[in-house]
């Protein structure tokens, strides 16, 4: 996965780091291009590996082609997928390796209008109206992505492997979405996590 360069993301990156009387804040938005580089390649060839029914015994190929959220996962376009998404977990957070995440670990989210409300209620929440009102985060965002043409996808992981929690249980709560839209090949990956002041 290939990290994109846009102006404005520095400006709303800022914005999305800030602190509130209960914790502080820390929020990325990075965009990045489905286009595979080196480690992306041996991840794809693993995920093929697992998921791929006809690299399974007979008894087996039936467990590969379990729904997920991308769709059953014995579907070369729900595979790659998952491949993209864990890909850009893997540029995001390059000390972690989300190799040996789950299909179910991920979940599709009913739309694009759902996350921004939820997005834009922990912003308000937590007083940070700039982001909304005055950056217009999700102007910039919809230029990138284009999100009449986008799914959207969240990342829950377990306590024990969330790359959001590295102060070892002083994140209060985070969340990780991904904006991705097949036609461009691009991923707009939203993350944001609160973090008690003691941590």
């Amino acid at each position: 996965m290939k990290f994109l360069e846009y102006a404005g993301i520095d400006a709303i990156n800022s914005a999305l780091v800030f602190e509130t009387p209960e914790c502080k804040v820390y929020g990325r938005v990075e965009p990045y291009s489905c286009k595979a580089a080196g480690a992306d390649k041996k991840l794809y060839k693993q995920i093929e590996i697992k998921y791929d029914p006809s690299n399974s015994p007979p008894d087996e190929a039936s467990f590969r082609s379990i729904i997920s959220p991308f769709g059953p996962l014995d579907q070369p376009a729900s595979r790659r997928t998952l491949f993209y998404l864990i890909g850009t977990l893997n540029a995001s957070f390059p000390d972690y390796d989300f190799s040996d995440a789950k299909p179910e670990q991920f979940r599709k989210e009913p739309s694009v209008s759902m996350v921004v409300n939820s997005v834009n209620a922990t912003l308000l929440n937590h007083g940070n109206d700039r982001a909304v009102k005055e950056l217009r985060i999700w102007d910039s965002i919809d230029n990138l992505i284009d999100f009449e043409d986008s799914d959207v996808y969240s990342y829950n992981p377990e306590s024990d492997s969330d790359p959001n929690d590295e102060e070892g249980g002083g994140t209060l709560w985070s969340f990780n979405y991904f904006f991705f839209n097949r036609k461009l090949k691009r991923i707009i990956y939203f993350t944001m996590r609160g973090v008690r002041y003691s941590a």
